[in-house]
């Protein structure tokens, strides 16, 4: 079942959380009943849905692939956890992360429309079924991040128990938001009191409201009205003009609403689960954009692939232009991104688009401080809005993979 895809699967939850929320209104929290409720609905998730009993009689492929993944998970991080202490080395550091990542990467290998006719022989062979599961991408996510801050040294405790529920969270487990463990479990120990846990309600049933109206009615209305139509003139230059502005808005509805059903339901734990857009289409340049524009998985890479590479880079002074590196660092920090979305053509393009946009807007700073504008006013920052809209929605139509 997929998580927030129907009404079915919200009264299945908000009646599984149900003690959760009542005990969150007395000032208490159950840490038994919190496991169990989350491999409730994990099974929920993964379960058949042509089967009775809300699809849970059946124990499908990706829910064995999810349990034997967070196995592989738990046993590289806590080796790694365990191990760190004796020896801090950057071989066995490279070594547990390509570890973790080898799941992921072998589903996109195999996803990959490069790999035509064999494609149909892996997807009938039920590899792609059995490797992968719903939201491998996410978990992934949270591992790599987890190990890193490990390595640094910024974690100095990692338990066996926190570490699955972290992994395993269920509402963000299909398309995040990204969290981070230390913040996680910060949250996880504080045990909200009845009056802080009242006003988490409020929010969460708030943001499942708004959840309502950004997915189920105007990315609605816009997929119907819109993109389907259009759908049918993109062989002129109008429509895919108009195709650019609507994919662009029912992209944003769709994973917005998605992102705050997570939220709300991280709340109803007592979690915080970080916000994942913050008006994106108001952004005044292309980093303005990147820090509102799901915003969890745009400083995971950021953490994660640019800072890393540009630090490797410098420690081992490869060039010695800072800018050039960069440069570098952003080029490749959005050709993973591209890649991460799928081996295809158009993602790998719509993340080196992004990364030539970055390196241009880096110019640009530069060039701004040796020229500053003589004026500067509301029109020239609503311009600036305008133009940063213009270049983004383009990137989503490369995205979608309807320019060509």
């Amino acid at each position: 079942m997929i998580p927030y895809g129907t009404f079915t699967f919200f009264l299945i939850a908000l009646i599984v959380l149900l003690p959760v929320i009542i005990l969150g209104l007395m000032g208490k929290r159950s840490y038994i009943y919190n496991g169990l409720s989350t491999v409730i609905m994990v099974v929920i998730i993964f379960s058949s849905h042509k089967h009775n009993l809300f699809g849970i009689s059946y124990i499908s492929t990706q829910l064995v692939s999810f349990i034997i993944y967070i196995i592989w998970q738990i046993c590289i991080i806590m080796t790694y956890w365990k191990s760190k202490a004796r020896r801090n080395s950057f071989a066995k550091f490279v070594v547990v992360i390509i570890l973790s990542i080898l799941p992921l990467v072998l589903v996109k290998i195999i996803q990959s429309s490069w790999l035509g006719h064999y494609q149909v022989i892996l997807h009938e062979s039920k590899v792609v079924s059995f490797i992968g599961f719903l939201g491998i991408s996410y978990v992934t996510f949270k591992s790599v991040q987890l190990l890193m801050e490990i390595r640094d040294g910024s974690i100095k405790e990692v338990k066996f128990w926190k570490l699955i529920q972290f992994i395993s969270f269920f509402p963000t487990i299909s398309s995040g938001p990204i969290d981070r463990y230390k913040r996680f479990v910060k949250d996880d120990k504080k045990v909200p009191t009845g009056g802080e846990y009242n006003d988490l309600l409020i929010k969460a049933v708030h943001y499942i409201m708004m959840g309502f109206l950004y997915k189920y009615i105007i990315a609605y209305l816009i997929q119907k009205f819109a993109i389907a139509p259009l759908t049918l003139e993109l062989t002129t230059f109008t429509g895919k003009w108009l195709y650019m502005y609507a994919y662009s808005m029912y992209l944003f509805f769709d994973f917005a609403g998605y992102s705050l059903f997570a939220i709300a339901f991280s709340y109803l734990y007592g979690v915080k689960t970080p916000e994942n857009f913050n008006q994106p289409f108001k952004a005044k340049n292309i980093k303005d954009f990147w820090n509102r524009w799901h915003m969890t998985l745009s400083f995971w890479f950021r953490d994660c692939i640019y800072m890393r590479s540009l630090f490797y880079m410098s420690k081992k002074r490869m060039f010695k232009s800072q800018l050039l590196m960069s440069n570098i660092a952003f080029f490749i920090n959005f050709f993973i991104m591209g890649v991460w979305h799928g081996l295809e053509v158009h993602y790998i393009a719509y993340g080196l688009y992004h990364g030539l946009m970055f390196i241009g807007y880096g110019y640009y700073e530069r060039w701004k401080k040796q020229h500053p504008p003589k004026w500067q006013n509301k029109f020239t920052q609503a311009l600036s809005i305008v133009i940063t809209f213009h270049f983004v929605t383009f990137g989503f139509l490369i995205f979608s993979g309807k320019l060509f």
